[in-house]
């Protein structure tokens, strides 16, 4: 047995929705002089670069949450995909998988794949959209910047929480764990897009494992036991309406965001593949004529 092999059955054995609540505590908390002293390690550890933040010293962050969903200085992730026909990055970090979705699954790592339908919730009809569609997952990295943003206009439709476990999503357990993005606890969000509908999920991870978005706050946690789903008006007042490269969400620590779109929606751009660098705002592909 290989080190690689230890790490991943210590994932199965680990009480993963304790220790990351426990971990969420203290991240959550004004902790003075450990507080920034995690801080420190934390950029150290991750090699952080704070020239990017708005507020580059760790003395400006009260509690860990606060430094790791800092905000970016402006203009330093413009909006190149500008164009109407074009799809922007939603997040800093590295390309795991895109591709096509083929006969409703999704490719996860060499020797995986899962089900789209239990990737959203396990509704055929939220589903059906993507049908034969393509799909792009996105790793962030502990040192990226952890706010997510629209990758094009998008009226929001559905909000659904999935519970389920917490693994690390990194390279190395999305080799190894299968269904991982199917099984951890995540939140997905259905908008019907300028080219037709679109999916953003926010997949959760090991320790702090908080997802927010702008227009519910955090969704979890509390972890909840059953799937929930919330709908939202196409039209009026009440509709919630996101401009592309607008902040839709945010992660407290880890993870990873896997996109869905339409057959025929997007044809990703060529440089793309597994391993490329992922910068918010950069262009992620264009409308698939």
């Amino acid at each position: 047995m290989n080190w690689d092999d230890v790490k991943i059955k210590v994932q199965y054995l680990t009480p993963k929705h304790a220790l990351s609540r426990l971990v969420g505590a203290f991240a959550a908390a004004r902790a003075g002089v450990f507080t920034q002293l995690f801080i420190r390690w934390f950029i150290w550890k991750y090699n952080v670069d704070m020239t990017e933040a708005v507020e580059e010293s760790p003395k400006a962050y009260k509690t860990f949450n606060d430094f790791f969903t800092r905000y970016l200085k402006a203009d330093l992730r413009p909006l190149n995909a500008t164009e109407v026909h074009q799809f922007a990055h939603p997040v800093d970090g590295a390309v795991s998988q895109l591709g096509p979705i083929k006969d409703g699954r999704i490719f996860q790592a060499k020797g995986h794949d899962y089900s789209l339908t239990e990737l959203l919730g396990g509704d055929p009809r939220d589903a059906h959209a993507f049908k034969n569609g393509e799909f792009a997952t996105i790793y962030l990295a502990p040192k990226d910047y952890h706010r997510i943003h629209m990758p094009c206009d998008g009226v929001l439709r559905k909000m659904i929480y999935v519970p389920g476990d917490l693994f690390s999503v990194n390279p190395l357990t999305a080799a190894n764990v299968p269904n991982l993005f199917a099984r951890n606890e995540r939140v997905v969000a259905i908008f019907d897009g300028e080219f037709g509908k679109f999916s953003m999920v926010l997949v959760g991870a090991t320790i702090v494992a908080s997802i927010g978005t702008v227009w519910a706050g955090t969704v979890t946690p509390p972890t909840g036991k059953h799937v929930h789903s919330w709908e939202y008006p196409a039209s009026g007042d009440q509709a919630i309406r996101l401009k592309k490269g607008e902040e839709m969400g945010h992660f407290k620590l880890g993870s990873t965001v896997v996109l869905t779109f339409p057959a025929d929606t997007i044809d990703f751009d060529d440089d793309l593949g597994p391993l490329s660098v992922t910068r918010m705002g950069q262009v992620l592909g264009e409308r698939d004529d």
